[in-house]
């Protein structure tokens, strides 16, 4: 059989083949609208460079959607209608394309079928979700590299009737598909379909707000409707991976690189790859299943000429090459290397684990291995004795360059201070390491030859 995706049972992670498979997504939430073949294959080429495994894009995501050679997805803006033209170049044909590409990469395509606000206007409704669902799966149902994310941006709770038509017709119809739900921002699918039988896995969106904008009189303000924790997306993991049944959870749309605090108001600071590390680090610790990171020109494809949306600064062609994307592929490969799938949060390992804010310290552990997260850089305290074995090779690592810089031995007893290496313009993070055996990546140096950049 081929190799769909699926989740362990209890629900704490993803497998494919029955391995370990970590969700590294990218948001590109625009590709069918925007990108000819050749143009998607070049940033999907860039993305499985750099370590990503999944792609979240929408299939249609506005009004007479339609891709740049002018092909319609539907026909009359009709559901129940897919254009079925035949030309290589039309719609449906270079979405299978797409996938069979991204296939060929090792990458998976996270695919909306639509976007939320076709749930809500009632274009997606119980009888148009038969048919479209009907032609999703006769369509690409035999594709093991898709997985399905009803919603899209959207409160699960302003078309509930309308989502769950659509979860529970793509799990009769694609039984070996995952299916998820894409959230409004600053809410997680569990707030509405944690129970249900169709959802296989949870995703928050933690959003673009940073801690001061509670409230923006926009669009998006829901201040009255849910607990407000600002940028705390580890507090969404915390949340999800207490329910019961277990599922797993990830944070599907954290702060996008280079998009301005807020979103609206372009003349805010604009979050930056520092702040991806940390809403990376502050959730895979925190034990969640995967991350998905986001580009401002990237999920939405701009060119440079057409009007930006959110303040998009750069041609997307240029966002490819952001610092935040590639620092990614050191997040996964230092998950990868303490064998992330193994552990769980361990804040006990902290003595001091109240810290606010940017000051929060986040800890995790495995069978082999002790991680912690400094976003601020200051010093903290561990408990070695909570390390669970007897003693353990010490490093440093820069989630700039991915390089682990040894730092000693550490015995299975008392209480120590470990001070972060000296911050830097533009970076203060560090991960802390113990591991019982040596690194075999990020390739350990010695402190001598470490370059502090």
């Amino acid at each position: 059989m081929p190799d769909f995706l699926s989740v362990t049972k209890p629900g704490k992670f993803f497998l494919r083949g029955g391995k370990p498979f970590f969700w590294l997504g990218d948001t590109a939430w625009l590709m069918f609208r925007k990108l000819s073949f050749s143009e998607t294959k070049m940033y999907l080429e860039n993305r499985a460079q750099k370590g990503f495994t999944v792609i979240q894009a929408s299939l249609m995501h506005e009004k007479f959607t339609q891709n740049p050679a002018g092909s319609l997805a539907l026909v009359d803006e009709r559901f129940d209608l897919p254009n079925m033209d035949k030309n290589p170049q039309s719609f449906w044909n270079q979405v299978d394309e797409t996938i069979r590409y991204a296939a060929s990469l090792g990458l998976v395509m996270a695919l909306l079928p639509a976007w939320g606000e076709f749930y809500v206007n009632g274009s997606l409704n119980p009888e148009t979700i038969e048919p479209y669902s009907d032609f999703l799966a006769r369509r690409f149902g035999h594709y093991p590299n898709i997985l399905w994310l009803v919603g899209g941006d959207v409160r699960g709770d302003h078309a509930y009737d309308n989502f769950v038509t659509m979860g529970q017709a793509l799990r009769m119809k694609c039984p070996n598909h995952l299916i998820g739900y894409h959230p409004f921002g600053r809410s997680s699918s569990s707030m509405w379909f944690h129970h249900c039988d169709w959802l296989d896995f949870n995703m928050f969106q933690s959003g673009h707000r940073d801690y001061s904008q509670i409230k923006l009189n926009q669009w998006d303000d829901k201040v009255d409707v849910e607990r407000w924790v600002g940028e705390d997306n580890y507090q969404y993991v915390r949340q999800d991976l207490a329910m019961d049944p277990k599922k797993p959870t990830l944070d599907g749309e954290p702060s996008y690189e280079l998009i301005p605090h807020g979103l609206h108001d372009s003349k805010k600071p604009y979050w930056q790859a520092h702040d991806v590390r940390r809403y990376a680090y502050w959730s895979m610790l925190s034990g969640a299943a995967g991350h998905t990171y986001g580009d401002n020109s990237i999920m939405q494809f701009w060119f440079g000429t057409e009007t930006a949306a959110y303040g998009a600064m750069l041609p997307w062609q240029e966002s490819l090459h952001n610092p935040g994307s590639i620092q990614m592929l050191h997040m996964r490969r230092i998950m990868e290397a303490i064998r992330w799938y193994e552990g769980s949060a361990c804040q006990e390992f902290l003595v001091h684990n109240d810290g606010q804010e940017y000051a929060y310290n986040v800890a995790f552990r495995t069978q082999t291995a002790v991680c912690v997260y400094s976003y601020s850089g200051l010093p903290f305290e561990v408990d070695i004795g909570k390390v669970p074995f007897a003693s353990g090779y010490v490093y440093w690592i820069d989630p700039v360059v991915g390089i682990a810089s040894f730092a000693g031995f550490a015995e299975q007893k008392g209480i120590k201070m470990y001070t972060p290496p000296n911050k830097r313009l533009g970076q203060q993070d560090w991960i802390f390491v113990i591991s019982r055996d040596k690194l075999a990546y990020p390739l350990a140096v010695s402190s001598q030859s470490f370059c502090i950049i």
